[in-house]
């Protein structure tokens, strides 16, 4: 059990709870046979780096490290440099080359699977630029991922979403990109609640008018495309564009409201998992997707259902400030000695979001060691004034 504690609520109300409903989950001694499971993964700040944690974020190599090498022994694949990482909140393309080499370095040694995000980052937010000139962003970026022995993930461009004209150069773009991969990619849709500066991705605000462009590259690139994550929050779509897709061109959910049903799936097919909620729910994810592998219904339904509640909470409204709630995961479970983040970003959630993530994780087991969470949640309320 760990020490009962007194929480600002959602209602601004003040309550006691103690958490102590620490489970323990059955990690897989082998690959997951009947799904592919990424884990978008954090990226741990240096806390006592001495300049401005603003402009010139220092990251913590082995508490990072540490961290996937954790993930990779729960059987999850690893998918690095993503919006998780703070990718382009705070984590610039300097410091993702640094992460992707490091963490592929990793992958190598513990036998572990990753792929890296490649996007067009480090053009000068708000600058016009020519197609031809982000083509040559991607390229760039492309070329270090594959140099480094990474699958890659193609993000979304903000450059391209920016500067392009209509779908005809996202078309163009993709193609030309696609053409020089050496190995087939997983292709990134995330929508604009992830990142605002994404509307009108694939030329068209309509998601319906989005959906048929991105088919059509994917179509025409089946070849090179292993899949497609997409992150709309949207289960009905996703299954609409999962029947759509390509025979051997897989959909990786990236719905962290909807995930268990998604993965599960239906009599006409499944989706694989590219999402950021397993960084913080690892055990569970593992020990449900191990479950599947088993065809045990009832065990994977029990295990993953009681985390929606969590991630449903941890991605609320603003979504792209999630990344706040998997680092204080991370930091209750004493996988970090501290809750800071790169770009100050452990301020963009308030203590009451704290809390009920604090209660929520109790809940579905997730606090592995209650009095270490408590010990540590009793910290952040007492600098938040609360006694």
């Amino acid at each position: 059990m760990g020490k009962k504690l007194r929480l600002l609520r959602a209602n601004g109300s003040m309550e006691f709870y103690q958490p102590g409903n620490a489970k323990i989950f059955d990690v897989p001694l082998n690959k997951f046979q009947s799904r592919i499971a990424f884990s978008a993964a954090h990226v741990v700040c240096d806390p006592l780096a001495i300049g401005d944690p603003l402009g010139n974020p220092t990251i913590s190599w082995e508490d990072t490290l540490s961290y996937r090498r954790y993930l990779w022994s729960m059987g999850l694949s690893v998918a690095e440099a993503m919006d998780t990482a703070q990718r382009g909140m705070g984590l610039s393309w300097e410091n993702a080359k640094e992460l992707i080499k490091q963490s592929s370095r990793e992958a190598l040694a513990v036998g572990g699977r990753i792929a890296s995000g490649a996007g067009t980052d480090h053009l000068i937010p708000n600058s016009p630029y020519t197609i031809s000139q982000i083509q040559a962003a991607y390229e760039e970026q492309c070329d270090f991922i594959e140099k480094q022995g990474s699958q890659i993930i193609l993000m979304a461009s903000r450059a391209l979403a920016a500067n392009a004209s209509g779908p005809e150069d996202y078309e163009t773009v993709y193609r030309n990109i696609l053409r020089q991969t050496a190995e087939p990619v997983i292709l990134h849709w995330l929508g604009d609640m992830f990142d605002p500066l994404l509307t009108g991705y694939w030329g068209h605000k309509n998601l319906d008018d989005a959906m048929k462009v991105c088919l059509n590259i994917i179509w025409e690139n089946k070849e090179k495309i292993d899949g497609i994550k997409i992150s709309l929050l949207d289960a009905e779509r996703e299954i609409e564009m999962r029947r759509k897709l390509p025979e051997g061109v897989k959909m990786y959910t990236g719905d962290d409201f909807n995930y268990p049903r998604l993965i599960q799936g239906d009599q006409e097919g499944f989706s694989h998992a590219l999402l950021g909620i397993f960084d913080a729910i690892a055990p569970a994810a593992a020990a449900a997707l191990s479950a599947l592998d088993e065809d045990d219904l009832a065990q994977y339904s029990s295990i993953l259902e009681k985390t929606v509640p969590l991630s449903r909470h941890i991605f609320q409204t603003p979504t792209y400030s999630y990344k706040t709630g998997i680092v204080f995961m991370a930091y209750l479970n004493g996988h970090q000695n501290h809750f800071r983040m790169i770009g100050g970003a452990e301020s963009a959630r308030s203590i009451a979001y704290l809390s009920e993530l604090f209660v929520l994780a109790d809940q579905a087991g997730l606090l592995l060691h209650p009095y270490l969470a408590s010990e540590r949640m009793e910290l952040v309320l007492k600098l938040s004034g609360i006694e």
